[in-house]
């Protein structure tokens, strides 16, 4: 993975790990919440240990380094897991079911918060716990809540934008259909029209989620039910599927992760791409990139408006096993401050948690398409929330790939897809 200076969050490797929040892969889940340790140790101030996924972007040590300066008879060491969010998600589970008190504060993937508070391995934080999130993005905060209560402490988002050809679209679609309808540009310049990532990996859960958020459907409803099966459903994912279908997604779309699609859109082959935005840096910057003065970025497309994004980033949560909570828990707010978050977008390509982080002028003059990541998180949904994510994943995949490529009716695939979210425990 390169480390780059330059707002784009966490480049290639990191969009399957942060940007992306590809996954987790990994186990299933309890349903118990709040461990008995939660009620312990909510006093304790000492060292800690602050665990996160490999620091390719170099702000996590300069920022430890901070707090210690400040705090030195409560230091925070770095632990340092891998860049694969398959493994640090492991990784954090066998710390977890080990008790391990030496894991005190820990770095979780958005869509891991749901399974982890349910084991009950994370320190809720409400009453003497609790943490001002006013100034904080709302869809951060509701994916780092469970049944009500918070879990964690958002630390960096994600969202999707849509990339697009502003010398043959001088202005960018405000809708699906709308989008569509430009296609007849694309096949007059002999190239592809739109593309997302459509692969059968986390990536297809995000677009798939994507489209049926934005037509108003949902995948689970607030307690963790399937509701994918519905006409909402239908008419979301039917639009992707019709794209296909018609070519308006080019056939080779169906083998696209983030990066195929980038190097499509670098290469002059797109005239629209949905992807996250470390595109943009990589884009302006790249030497093959034919498309540095020609692209711009907009919302992603939606029913009447802006599209609904799927939610990417990460949050800090305390461990139940910690000795040190109260330190834990001033760390994970520590991050949240105008300073690490500002130094986060600028040297660590992190986007903010915090809505006036984006009207930074030394933020928005390194990275223009920051109001667009804004609005794009502003109308982000997180991925389903429940305990059991691993399982419900694989099923929009399977049901969203196999509709895609022809296999099965789009009301089939939501039919098997809902049954297979029902069975995923």
């Amino acid at each position: 993975m390169k480390t780059r200076k330059y707002l784009l969050p966490a480049a290639v490797a990191g969009v399957l790990a942060i940007s992306l929040s590809a996954c987790g892969g990994g186990g299933g889940g309890g349903t118990q919440t709040g461990g008995g340790d939660a009620a312990a140790n909510l006093d304790g101030r000492g060292p800690i240990t602050y665990v996160t996924g490999k620091d390719n972007a170099a702000v996590q040590q300069p920022t430890v380094d901070r707090w210690n300066a400040a705090h030195p008879n409560e230091k925070v060491t770095l632990k340092e897991q891998t860049d694969q969010a398959d493994q640090q998600h492991d990784d954090l589970v066998q710390h977890f079911q080990s008790k391990d008190a030496g894991y005190d504060l820990v770095t979780v993937d958005v869509v891991w918060t749901a399974e982890f508070a349910a084991k009950g391995w994370l320190q809720p934080l409400k009453d003497k716990m609790a943490v001002d999130t006013g100034a904080l993005l709302q869809p951060t905060v509701k994916a780092a809540t469970y049944n009500n209560t918070l879990y964690a402490v958002p630390v960096h988002s994600d969202g999707g934008m849509l990339y697009y050809r502003k010398d043959l679209v001088p202005t960018p679609p405000k809708t699906w259909d709308e989008m569509m309808s430009m296609c007849s540009i694309a096949k007059a310049n002999k190239i592809g029209c739109y593309a997302g990532q459509y692969q059968k990996y986390e990536g297809l859960t995000v677009n798939a989620a994507e489209a049926i958020n934005t037509f108003g459907g949902k995948i689970v409803d607030d307690a963790g039910k399937a509701t994918v099966n519905s006409a909402e459903s239908k008419e979301g994912l039917g639009k992707l599927v019709a794209a296909y279908k018609d070519g308006n997604i080019p056939a080779q779309g169906i083998t696209f992760q983030e990066e195929q699609g980038r190097q499509a859109f670098e290469d002059g082959k797109l005239l629209f791409l949905r992807n996250w935005p470390y595109v943009y840096n990589l884009a302006k910057t790249d030497g093959a990139s034919k498309v540095k003065e020609t692209f711009d970025v907009a919302p992603l497309p939606g029913k009447d408006g802006p599209g609904a994004s799927s939610l990417g980033g990460h949050s800090a949560a305390v461990s139940v096993y910690s000795k040190y909570k109260a330190t834990a828990l001033d760390f994970a707010k520590f991050l949240l401050e105008d300073e690490q978050q500002k130094f986060f977008a600028l040297q660590g390509s992190l986007a903010p948690v915090k809505a006036s982080m984006y009207k930074d002028a030394d933020i928005v003059a390194k990275a223009p398409y920051m109001p667009t990541l804004l609005t794009s998180i502003e109308n982000a949904v997180p991925r389903p929330v429940t305990p059991f994510y691993p399982g419900v994943t694989k099923a929009v995949q399977d049901n969203a790939y196999a509709a895609l490529k022809g296999e099965k009716s789009v009301d089939q695939a939501l039919t098997d897809m809902q049954a297979a979210i029902d069975s995923a425990k």
